[in-house]
């Protein structure tokens, strides 16, 4: 069968984005790999980082083989020339060109998905544009319903929000979105990662999952009544359980994956686990997307120190999950 064609964005110009994805001409992937930016700055900072390699203009229908010492660029122009670690507003439409270029790429058949290096939302929402990150953009230009899910080693965390303020998390917890977070889970698990019947735990969302109502009532209210309507459809999803037993080695390995309500309710346990190889999955969408678990890093942009690990990590997982849906259309 052919390669899983895969399409990386190399993210905000200033950061660390550019030089982790020029790690990919040292060690090729077992895919084809298109990177999506300025081919001038990835050329500039392999010069900055003392690194020969050979940056090719991918030409449209062409192929992009693995070949060490070479990587192929869809290019797309910066907006404004681009300093390190000094981040520009005006780059914000650069930005989000590559995004839409990958995405584009997914939906018409170019690519079988696409891997995000980080991009740096509060720029971004500084020029002017409506962007709380990656996960909401996709959404919005795609369809689909997001699911934002991070893996690290056999850690999974999925989350029933996304990037919302604490305060709004309790109003954005409805039965009916609750529940079409866990059926997509349960799909996706199963067309993607290939595993047949999936086993999803899911967190309360207040200390000691409500304490029976005494310290809030939405386990009583929207999470166990979703949790037994998904039950009498065949989902094995059990909960709600207090996160902060449900959030541990001992407990992670009774699923296969953790549904959180919340961000900074899931993730800060799996990436004190697996942080700089951890994977940022969108599941919900129609195209196949990962991402690295980490930010920019502007400090360390152009000093050569920044851990290509997570951004490796993110394309053998879309180059996984590719195989993985290719397996489960054929069958």
């Amino acid at each position: 069968m052919n390669l899983p064609r895969l399409w990386l964005t190399t993210g905000e110009p200033a950061g660390v984005g550019p030089e982790l994805a020029l790690d990919f001409a040292r060690v090729p992937l077992d895919a084809e790999l298109v990177l999506v930016g300025d081919p001038d700055l990835l050329r500039e900072r392999a010069d900055v980082l003392g690194q020969r390699i050979s940056i090719e203009l991918w030409q449209d229908g062409g192929p992009a083989q693995p070949e060490s010492g070479r990587l192929w660029v869809r290019p797309v122009p910066l907006r404004i020339a681009s300093r390190v670690g000094q981040p520009d507003p005006r780059n914000a439409d650069y930005v989000l060109d590559t995004l839409r270029i990958a995405a584009d790429a997914c939906r018409n058949g170019q690519a079988d998905a696409m891997v995000t290096a980080p991009v740096h939302k509060a720029v971004i929402a500084d020029s002017g544009q409506p962007f709380s990150g990656h996960t909401e953009f996709l959404a919005q230009y795609c369809g689909g319903t997001p699911v934002m899910m991070l893996v690290a080693d056999h850690l999974r965390v999925a989350l029933a929000t996304t990037h919302l303020p604490l305060r709004e998390v309790p109003g954005a917890i409805t039965q009916a979105g609750l529940l079409r977070v866990i059926q997509i889970l349960h799909h996706d698990l199963r067309c993607r990662f290939g595993i047949q019947r999936p086993k999803i735990h899911v967190c309360g969302l207040n200390p000691h999952a409500g304490e029976g109502g005494h310290l809030g009532r939405e386990e009583i209210d929207i999470i166990a009544p979703v949790i037994a309507s998904a039950t009498t459809h065949g989902i094995d999803v059990d909960g709600p359980f207090p996160a902060d037993t449900l959030l541990t080695p001992a407990r992670w390995n009774e699923a296969d994956v953790v549904l959180a309500m919340y961000h900074d309710q899931g993730l800060p346990p799996l990436k004190y686990a697996g942080f700089g190889h951890g994977v940022n999955i969108t599941l919900g969408l129609p195209i196949i997307r990962t991402s690295v678990d980490h930010g920019t890093a502007l400090d360390l942009a152009g000093s050569g120190r920044a851990s290509p690990g997570s951004l490796r990590a993110a394309a053998e997982m879309a180059a996984t999950l590719v195989r993985n849906q290719r397996e489960a259309d054929a069958a």
